[in-house]
């Protein structure tokens, strides 16, 4: 009787391993390798590079100054040019200096000429006295509006010389500026590419970064499943876990991105319907605040 029971029970186990043998399974709905936005730093100044506190797995914020290229040359240059702006604005004629004479000369013919209007009127001095009188008047009017005339012609010339060196300040100002290398984007240090005591121009890349603090997931789906996707749409995201076990590790991802036209199936992807041969890529972007997920890294996601 015992016996019979054991062999009775022999395929209820079968049946428990088969079903948990299928539960076990993961089934995909796509899967792909993981990706960052990498950002190639180039040097903007043309020198000795003086400093670069830059290495290689280094995490850096926005905006941190990061390294110098030698000044000297611009600096030198920057002193000229004010120099230059001072000598001219020294040369400016004094307007009201260099017409003071002339304005005290005609300040004495116009007192001349009223006072021989008053005498003609009382008959105590001709009227050719008078005529003459303002006739001086007249000459050193003209005298004192051509010699205005030539200063400010001159002092115009003088401040469209130093308006031109300022704009060369400027610019000299802004290649200083480049000088100073500046992380535009936050992320991780994935390469270093230049060092202190080299030279560079512009164009040369010093670094290349990338922000790993998220990352892309881009897979690849076929067309029966293109309705299933929309941007903005939750999926879960797999990778090995590690160890012997084969666990996976579960985490959650958003579709940012949906090509719009149809490719050949990559090589190294599968998919779903492995009869497939054109398909659509999709990036899902997945949170890495702890540095799990790392560029080339496999991983898988389904839909729920």
């Amino acid at each position: 009787m015992n016996k019979k029971r054991r062999i009775l029970s022999l395929p209820a186990i079968a049946a428990l391993l088969l079903a948990g043998a299928c539960k076990s399974e993961q089934t995909f709905d796509a899967s792909g390798a993981f990706e960052a936005e990498e950002t190639v730093i180039s040097s903007q100044a043309q020198g000795v590079i003086l400093r670069l506190n830059v290495e290689e797995g280094d995490v850096l914020d926005s905006g941190a100054e990061v390294g110098c290229v030698d000044t000297t040359d611009l600096s030198l240059t920057r002193q000229q040019l004010l120099a230059r702006i001072e000598a001219l604005t020294a040369r400016k004629p004094e307007t009201a200096v260099q017409l003071a004479a002339l304005q005290e000369q005609l300040t004495t013919a116009e007192h001349e000429r009223d006072r021989l209007a008053h005498l003609v009127a009382g008959d105590a001095a001709t009227p050719k006295q008078l005529d003459d009188a303002t006739a001086q008047v007249a000459v050193l009017q003209r005298q004192i509006a051509a010699q205005r005339s030539t200063l400010r012609t001159s002092t115009d010339g003088l401040d469209k010389e130093a308006r031109a060196l300022a704009v060369q300040v400027e610019q000299t100002d802004d290649r200083l500026r480049r000088c100073h290398i500046v992380n535009p984007v936050r992320g991780t240090v994935l390469t270093k590419y230049a060092r202190a005591n080299e030279v560079t121009a512009p164009g040369q890349p010093l670094y290349r970064i990338a922000d790993l603090s998220h990352m892309t997931l881009r897979v690849y789906i076929s067309g029966r499943q293109l309705p299933e996707v929309r941007i903005g749409k939750r999926v879960s995201v797999y990778t090995d876990a590690g160890g012997k076990g084969g666990d996976m590790h579960h985490a959650e991802g958003t579709v940012t991105w949906i090509s719009d036209r149809a490719e050949f199936t990559p090589k190294t992807i599968q998919t779903r319907d492995e009869r497939a041969d054109l398909v659509y890529a999709v990036k899902v972007r997945v949170p890495n605040p702890d540095g799990r997920y790392k560029m080339g890294m496999y991983g898988e996601i389904t839909f729920d």
